[in-house]
């Protein structure tokens, strides 16, 4: 069965049709290049490009026979093209082939799940302006601490998500790189320049060094850059789900037209999205582990990354462009409350204005202890009895005998607040 988050992009690129097209990309490249040295008639690569092909059925019957996939290709390929078939693959191992053609569908994922990290930034970034000076109430360990703007969140998470498209530009650079030079990295039957030319051919980069394989902390570091891509996305999901909480509900997932939230209650409006990203987020960091055990492989080279790869690379890939466009989707249909945000920040009767009314105290001569000691009395019985902070604060002859009345009075100020906020966009050139 395929899994719902396979995205139709993903799903053709991790197709063995494709990875059979890659592998003849691939060896078509190092035909042209032995050619041009001429260890190839010019004749035989004509008839190589002009009859190269593969069929996946009959590579798989092959296969079933030789228990090896690349000699089933290789074998396919062969019946098609006749006798010059001997000049396909001359020199090379399998991992050359593999390896190579590897690189070639990462960078492929790569740029289809960069785009849409830019999409997503840059939708951030659009949602942050537009809520610049949404007020909304900041918390911290989940308490009320002082007010923020939803926008500044917004930003944020656009900074982070922006941090992530540069890892994963960073990891597809690294992860370009192919490799030509045998069964144990000696080049003991094609020559360095071989690979230089065949890699430039196909717009990779020669691994500097290897042995039969591309060294896998590439591939780790490819994986881990998903992994952290996806923990973000998942902080910004867990986030929205907090926020929709009904005691809360400041903003919430869009609920379309013949939607159900429950099979039992009418009523429910569920953050599902948001609890889907942080479910399968986890599959990224898992996934990244997975691929760190590949690192350490027996002397040369054995094979107990491939079996492995063939899951995790495709699967982290293919998840992450689908997370992603859950995301933009996500954000698109953002529902804000602002009124509720409002109400929320009042919900503590002012008491989220303590620290102007103590720094405003220690300006006029007091020590920071005295000051505090000052606005917890009033603060306290706030949050233990309700009532209106600022009533009880004009009402204490203490503080009120330190701050006279329009003073105290401007402590209750949102503008103070965030008179900063212009300047934390500039500096993300959010303006």
């Amino acid at each position: 069965m395929i899994p719902r988050y396979t995205t139709p992009e993903m799903g053709r690129l991790w197709s063995d049709r494709h990875k059979y097209e890659t592998w003849l990309q691939v060896e078509l490249a190092v035909c042209e290049t032995l050619a041009e040295r001429g260890e190839i008639p010019k004749k035989a690569l004509a008839n190589i490009k002009a009859k190269a092909a593969f069929n996946p059925e009959r590579v798989s019957e092959i296969e079933a026979t030789t228990k090896h996939d690349v000699i089933a290709f290789l074998t396919n390929v062969a019946e098609e093209v006749g006798p010059d078939a001997r000049f396909i693959h001359l020199g090379m191992t399998s991992s050359d082939l593999l390896d190579t053609s590897l690189a070639l569908l990462c960078v492929e994922a790569g740029e289809l799940i960069r785009e849409r990290l830019q999409r997503l930034h840059e939708l951030l970034r659009q949602k942050a302006r537009e809520h610049k000076y949404t007020w909304q109430i900041g918390r911290t360990h989940g308490v009320h601490a002082e007010p923020i703007t939803f926008g500044l969140k917004l930003a944020l998470w656009s900074e982070e998500l922006n941090r992530s498209r540069r890892r994963w530009e960073a990891a597809m650079t690294e992860i370009a790189v192919g490799k030509l030079s045998g069964a144990v990295g000696t080049f003991s039957h094609l020559p360095p320049e071989v690979e230089e030319q065949v890699c430039s051919r196909l717009g990779l980069t020669a691994a500097p060094v290897s042995n039969q394989v591309v060294q896998r902390d590439r591939h780790a570091n490819y994986l881990t850059a998903l992994a952290l891509a996806g923990a973000s996305l998942e902080k910004i999901a867990l986030e929205i789900r907090h926020l929709q909480r009904t005691e809360v509900r400041e903003v919430e997932e869009a609920f379309t037209k013949g939607q159900k939230g429950s099979s039992a209650m009418p009523h429910k409006r569920n953050p599902i999205v948001t609890e889907q990203i942080c479910g399968l987020a986890r599959l990224l960091r898992t996934n990244a582990l997975a691929a760190m055990e590949n690192v350490a492989l027996w002397h040369e080279r054995d094979i107990s990354h491939s079996s492995v790869e063939r899951i995790i690379i495709p699967d982290s890939t293919t998840l992450m462009h689908y997370l992603l466009g859950q995301a933009i989707d996500l954000l698109e249909g953002l529902v804000v409350y602002p009124q509720r945000m409002m109400a929320n920040l009042k919900l503590t009767g002012g008491l989220i204005f303590s620290q102007n009314v103590l720094l405003a105290l220690v300006n006029k001569g007091l020590t920071r202890e005295q000051a505090y000691a000052l606005v917890q009395r009033p603060a306290m019985q706030v949050w233990e009895q309700g009532g209106d902070f600022k009533r009880l604060l004009q009402e204490d002859r203490e503080i009120t005998g330190k701050l006279p009345a329009e003073e105290l009075e401007a402590c209750f100020n949102y503008d103070n607040l965030g008179r900063n906020v212009e300047a934390i966009f500039k500096r993300i050139g959010l303006e």
